[in-house]
């Protein structure tokens, strides 16, 4: 018998997204990622922002979800061009509902603290 937790419809989802707005006449993009940022408070997802983009987590429909509607905010505030970076992380060999990406930080920082 495996050791893997079996997958169920609903994956989670740990991603990296940089959404980079184009276009644009002016070269500050913070107006666009400060709406997105409003977009993700309101998902109700965990979410981190980050200096080249944002830590984003829940079941894989719902972050895929939240990332589609920062597009549409950003260019309903009239940015013509968007292209999005995306690194997604799904697991089965364990279960994760919460935490993912702060669970991978925290153990790095352990091995970190056991060889000081």
């Amino acid at each position: 018998m495996s050791d893997q937790v079996a997958p169920t419809d609903t994956l989670y989802a740990v991603a990296d997204f940089c959404l980079i707005p184009m276009g644009l006449p002016v070269p500050s993009v913070g107006p666009q990622i400060a709406e997105c940022q409003r977009v993700l408070e309101k998902s109700g997802l965990e979410y981190k922002l980050h200096g080249y983009g944002t830590n984003i987590e829940g079941p894989w429909d719902a972050v895929m979800t939240a990332i589609g509607e920062c597009h549409r905010a950003v260019h309903a505030m009239g940015t013509p061009r968007i292209a999005t970076d995306i690194r997604i992380g799904t697991r089965t060999d364990k279960s994760i509902s919460s935490g993912g990406n702060d669970g991978k930080v925290k153990r790095v920082e352990e091995i970190l603290a056991s060889r000081s």
